[in-house]
């Protein structure tokens, strides 16, 4: 079956955006004296991905633009039509990614924001948790986990330090 994969960056106390949704923060420095030898490779994760699930504010930033050779659900209430590779999906997200996950095909990958991923974290349906750390402390923003969610045991499978980022997969038990 296919996986349902979040990958995201946040912030040491947790956020994946700034009150205003920019994210120009997400960045390392100039040092690799502590890099890892594995080193972490999106475009090697967008291989083996061939749909990709955002909230709303993802899609009005033209995060979506990114992923043009992939099917991309946006979760919203807002009647938007269907264009090109782009689905919209109001309260029905979990169901149709769930469908989708048992049809033949490559992983899913939730993109952001903390509001979807609080969705999926209480249907308890992501497979893997792929975080990255950014070195910084925002002090507010939009937060990757909200509350009200069951508690939901991992495990560690890998992690990796690339310029002062540290990037750690999990998998759900």
């Amino acid at each position: 079956m296919r996986k349902i994969i979040m990958n995201l960056a946040m912030s040491l106390d947790g956020f994946i955006a700034n009150e205003d949704g920019s994210y120009e923060w997400i960045k390392g420095y100039e040092d690799d004296s502590l890099n890892t030898k594995n080193q972490y490779n999106y475009e090697t994760l967008l291989e083996d991905i061939d749909i990709v699930v955002m909230g709303k504010r993802c899609y009005e930033q033209d995060m979506h633009l990114e992923f043009k050779t992939k099917t991309v659900y946006v979760a919203t209430h807002a009647p938007i039509t269907a264009y090109d590779n782009i689905k919209f999906c109001g309260s029905d997200i979990i169901e149709v990614i769930q469908k989708e996950q048992q049809k033949a095909g490559k992983d899913i990958m939730l993109f952001g924001g903390g509001q979807l991923i609080n969705t999926f974290l209480k249907a308890d349906c992501i497979d893997e948790y792929i975080i990255g750390l950014i070195p910084i402390v925002l002090g507010a923003g939009r937060p990757l986990f909200y509350d009200n969610h069951p508690p939901i045991e991992l495990k560690l499978e890998e992690y990796i330090v690339d310029n002062g980022i540290v990037i750690l997969r999990y998998v759900n038990r």
